[in-house]
């Protein structure tokens, strides 16, 4: 296996791990808690290629999913399938929606940042609050005030930080995969 294989694998796991991680760092609220993990999923959608953002969080959702604790509620197709489950499922079009929205405005990249975090956060709501919804069956005003509202100002800062930190991140990345 050659080198960049090798540091594209690495990355992946680092973030991958790094999502897992963000997960235990936590604030207990019902039926939601606060996490880090979405400051990592921001970060792997506007720091990594497009694959690598997805592979990161697939590798991130198929360990939980298997029985690895790495859930906020543990591990396995329970945790996954649960009423936060949304949220999980929705890291992968999320990070897709950020990854991709982060090309349109190469040129620009603190704003490509601040967009890219924004549509990730957007796309985990979306898929999330439902999901939430249905899965304890309360109408979807609810979801929202359990689900979103709390964590408007903690999400607005993890798209400022992800926007402070990717300027710097993504360059160095990028010269990591690519050197010989």
């Amino acid at each position: 296996m050659e080198r960049k294989q090798i540091a594209k694998i690495v990355v992946v796991a680092l973030f991958a791990a790094l999502i897992a991680a963000g997960a235990f760092i936590k604030i207990p609220l019902v039926p939601v808690p606060v996490t880090l993990q979405t400051l990592f999923v921001l970060s792997a959608s506007t720091c990594l290629p497009v694959p690598m953002a997805l592979l990161s969080v697939v590798a991130y959702l198929v360990l939980g999913a298997i029985g690895l604790p790495i859930f906020t509620t543990g591990g396995g197709i329970a945790a996954l399938l649960g009423p936060t489950g949304g949220f999980l499922v929705g890291m992968v079009p999320a990070v897709l929606a950020g990854s991709l929205s982060m090309r349109i405005v190469p040129s620009k990249i603190r704003m490509a940042s601040i967009i890219s975090a924004a549509v990730t956060t957007a796309v985990l709501y979306l898929v999330g609050i439902p999901w939430l919804a249905a899965a304890l069956d309360i109408p979807l005003s609810a979801a929202i005030a359990s689900g979103l509202l709390p964590f408007i100002v903690g999400d607005t800062l993890k798209i400022a930080i992800t926007a402070a930190v990717a300027p710097a991140v993504r360059p160095r990345i990028a010269e990591l995969l690519e050197r010989e």
